[in-house]
């Protein structure tokens, strides 16, 4: 299950900033433009999803089943993000919004995977919940079977 549509991410975008998302070239036919944008919107959300199942998967099975609200407001986030930060983003313009909003994101999935906060989907994975699990063979010597060797 993705954890937010293109659609959504799209419409986060301003359409003068298209261009430049896309390349050099102005391109004035907007289906055009659609066109050549709608992979580049698909790459940043898995780019985004990717980032997001790093941090959850020490607590939870990714990628999520049950997507929480949360989960795909930071999704369309980090993929603006994504999307604003192939041309670089200018920390002191209007463009900081969007650092901003991806920071907030990572900072709230850190305190998701730090156990902090629970997403509320359901049971916890028993090995990301410890960091680790381990399996092993039944013990073969002991001090009693040790003893008078």
């Amino acid at each position: 299950m993705a954890y937010c549509e293109a659609k959504e991410v799209r419409e986060m975008l301003k359409d003068d900033a298209l261009n430049s998302i896309i390349g050099d070239t102005y391109i004035e036919d907007e289906a055009e433009r659609e066109t050549k944008i709608a992979p580049i919107v698909e790459n940043a959300i898995a780019d985004a999803e990717g980032e997001i199942d790093g941090y959850l998967a020490k607590r939870y099975p990714v990628p999520l089943s049950i997507v929480p609200k949360a989960i795909s407001k930071f999704a369309k986030d980090i993929a603006v993000y994504n999307l604003y930060s192939r041309v670089g983003i200018d920390e002191g313009d209007k463009e900081k919004n969007y650092l901003n909003r991806y920071r907030a994101a990572v900072d709230f999935l850190k305190l998701v995977a730090e156990g902090k906060i629970d997403l509320g989907i359901g049971s916890i994975q028993t090995a990301a919940r410890t960091g680790f699990s381990v399996k092993s063979n039944e013990r073969l010597f002991s001090r009693g079977s040790m003893r008078g060797m």
